[in-house]
């Protein structure tokens, strides 16, 4: 069921994500794939710039590894100069703290890193993220998604970017907890019925999520499409 409640206050999220002409953003193998080019990569380093934080979930972190920084030199010193820490805060979502201790958020670039792990992660493994991030835990056995953005709103974190992956997605637009949606299509074709779509979890059944067209442009050899969720 689609939950659109939003009584709790949270931080303006917006997912963004790049997928294949047949909606897969990543082969059967759950390996990374480039769809979009210098472009749209420079996109999204403006959005990243330009957000409090960024989110992924802990299926993005094992077999991505991405690093979440501010890529241009010019955006992270814009960033300093009003006052910022050149990257935004990186966050995982990572109900059992799985997250490894040398992954690339915590070697690559300054800023604040934060592990949401639920009262079901073993302890040695978040007592080990505590030593280099904060470790919030939120939920009992997977992390209580409302929770952990009305914790993050509190913090100071009022604009937040997601970048996956498809389950992460779910748990957010299945819960009422997204505002827009930014998903460039490129121009080849994955295929595999086990390769990950923009959104997977339970799916839907009768009430859907429903989105309103804010812009659609071409870039590149593919098309950005800009999405409002409907509330």
């Amino acid at each position: 069921m689609f939950d659109i409640r939003n009584e709790t206050p949270r931080p303006f999220v917006f997912i963004n994500a790049a997928m294949s002409a047949d909606g897969k953003i990543a082969t059967k193998e759950r390996r990374q794939t480039r769809i979009s080019g210098s472009l749209d990569f420079g996109r999204v380093d403006e959005l990243r710039a330009g957000s409090d934080a960024v989110m992924v979930g802990i299926g993005t972190m094992l077999s991505d590894n991405p690093s979440l920084t501010v890529k241009s030199k010019e955006r992270k010193e814009k960033r300093c100069v009003n006052g910022l820490l050149e990257n935004p805060a990186r966050i995982v979502v990572d109900s059992l703290a799985k997250t490894p201790v040398d992954a690339d958020i915590f070697k690559k670039g300054a800023g604040k890193r934060i592990i949401a792990v639920s009262e079901s992660a073993p302890a040695e493994r978040v007592k080990l993220l505590s030593k280099i991030a904060d470790v919030i835990p939120v939920g009992e056995k997977n992390v209580d998604l409302r929770k952990l953005l009305a914790w993050l709103k509190a913090s100071g974190i009022n604009r937040l970017m997601v970048e996956g992956g498809a389950t992460l997605n779910w748990g957010l637009i299945s819960g009422g907890l997204v505002d827009e949606i930014y998903t460039f299509v490129g121009n080849i074709i994955i295929g595999g019925k086990d390769a990950p779509t923009l959104v997977d979890g339970e799916g839907c059944i009768g009430e859907f999520c429903r989105l309103e067209l804010v812009s659609c442009e071409r870039l590149e050899e593919g098309v950005l499409i800009r999405w409002k969720v409907w509330k």
